[in-house]
């Protein structure tokens, strides 16, 4: 996959915040560049109130990471810029140190499709730290919206139980980079298709579409309007039946796939955009039925998400492909994931490590300090019973390990220390050479469906989900409520 060079033809490390290069320049000045740290990203509330999140954007992360380094271009660009004084912002010694700059950092990840909860680390980066400052922002970029997307198609495709989700959102997103990245994160999520061409040829991603409204009014009645289109394309007839008389269109329907199938072929079914979807979808369905086109599927959209899928399913209503658009492109009742990126440690002049941690007033934004790694525990039939994040410079306990809720530390969970687990991070990048090649997006929707498909039922409901258990490993609550107290003066 290169669709970020593909589409751009650039050099993309400028792509993150000035507040990274001028701290990358202070690191520089104060000679701490190449500190070893490591920095965390991950999100501290589940997206749509519901129970959980798809990981998604790794695979566009490790395009932008494998490309790292300031060309001529970006240097020049750089070194126009200038403070409130009116002089170069940047001496040109560090333009020098950027012009040699090369990534040197480790990189471990959550693997796309993978099913992940607050408070857990998708991405851990550790390396100099001028270099980890400097990927943050487009590392969010990647991570938060597809990570937001994917989700957000999940729940969708789960309130279809199953039909076909064809996501079409790419007039409403967020523009062109916007919409390419929704209809790619949608696959990983769970959609069957997309009617966007350029993300199916960049991610190798199924492509859906008919025609619109415009076709059915160019000519003079509906049936003329369908009988040419049957004539162009007697293979991929889905015939949008609203465009003035719901009922009416379903019989003019009926009337060309008669004709279709005189010429040995079938229609494949009908569109329904507008009006009660739940009636018109029954009565639809009878019609087709009793005209011998049993087969002939019925495809709905029309500002659809998954509660509104999930009201249509209990009316009865008998669409079989769903076509989620605007819903689903915007992540339309929740516009950002809200991922962060925190230091949790750094080496200090000894080599050694020490622990970092960020303080607030709100309980849920004080960071965790460490090297964190995340332990997915599983019951003797492989359903998921709870997640362990652990630090690796204080290590795993080697009796039973039990966890400790982040948000509230009596609510604990025990877990036997030989009970079948995994580590949910793996090696991406090795001081800073790619060691891990993203399967695709194809590969990445598998695993998101089976790892869906082996969590308990109530994690995936729509309204109150339940809580799945995440939290500390009891070693590393400790750790952090006393640097806590530390932090706050507390004895």
């Amino acid at each position: 996959m290169r669709s970020m060079t593909t589409l751009y033809r650039q050099n993309l490390t400028l792509l993150t915040d000035l507040y990274q290069l001028t701290m990358a320049y202070a690191y520089w000045k104060t000679g701490l560049a190449d500190r070893e740290a490591v920095f965390h990203l991950s999100f501290r509330k589940k997206p749509f109130q519901g129970g959980y999140a798809i990981a998604c954007g790794l695979e566009t992360a490790c395009e932008l990471l494998s490309g790292f380094g300031f060309d001529d271009e970006s240097l020049s660009y750089l070194a126009s810029l200038a403070g409130n004084d009116g002089k170069p912002l940047f001496e040109p010694g560090f333009l020098d140190y950027l012009a040699d700059l090369r990534l040197g950092c480790d990189v471990h990840a959550v693997p796309e499709g993978s099913v992940v909860f607050p408070h857990e680390p998708l991405l851990r980066i550790k390396g100099p730290i001028a270099q980890c400052q400097i990927v943050e922002t487009p590392l969010l970029n990647c991570i938060n919206f597809e990570t937001l997307i994917a989700t957000k198609a999940a729940r969708i495709c789960l309130a279809a139980r199953g039909d076909p989700v064809l996501e079409f959102g790419l007039r409403r997103a967020q523009g062109a980079d916007g919409g390419l990245h929704a209809s790619r994160a949608a696959f990983v999520g769970g959609c069957s298709s997309t009617s966007n061409v350029l993300a199916g040829r960049l991610f190798d991603i199924p492509v859906k579409g008919t025609h619109a409204h415009s076709w059915v009014m160019c000519f003079d009645d509906e049936l003329s309007a369908f009988e040419a289109y049957a004539a162009a394309m007697p293979n991929n007839c889905v015939f949008l039946v609203d465009t003035y008389d719901t009922i009416q269109g379903v019989h003019h329907a009926i009337q060309v796939g008669e004709q279709l199938r005189a010429q040995g072929h079938e229609m494949v079914g009908i569109r329904l955009d507008s009006g009660d979807l739940a009636f018109l979808s029954i009565e639809a369905r009878k019609l087709l039925n009793e005209a011998d086109f049993a087969d002939a599927a019925i495809l709905a959209s029309n500002d659809l998400d998954e509660h509104i899928i999930s009201s249509l399913k209990q009316q009865g209503a008998t669409i079989a492909v769903w076509g989620v658009g605007t819903k689903l492109a915007t992540a339309f009742d929740q516009p950002a994931l809200g991922g962060i990126y925190k230091l949790s440690a750094i080496r200090d002049e000894k080599g050694l490590w020490q622990h970092r941690l960020k303080l607030s007033e709100q309980a849920i934004k004080i960071s965790t300090p460490g090297m964190l790694q995340v332990r997915r525990y599983y019951s003797e039939g492989g359903e998921p019973v709870g997640d362990c994040i652990f630090d690796e410079i204080l290590g795993m306990p080697a009796a039973g390990v039990t966890i400790v809720d982040p948000s509230d530390s009596t609510r604990r969970k025990s877990v036997p220390a030989d009970a079948w687990c995994e580590d949910l991070l793996l090696p991406a990048f090795e001081a800073g050479r790619r060691v891990y090649d993203p399967p695709g997006a194809r590969a990445a929707r598998e695993r998101s469906q089976r790892e869906l498909g082996r969590f308990h039922a109530g994690i995936k409901r729509l309204v109150h989900p339940h809580q799945y258990p995440v939290g500390l490993e009891k070693g590393l609550s400790e750790l952090k409520h006393r640097l806590i107290c530390e932090a706050r003066g507390i004895e």
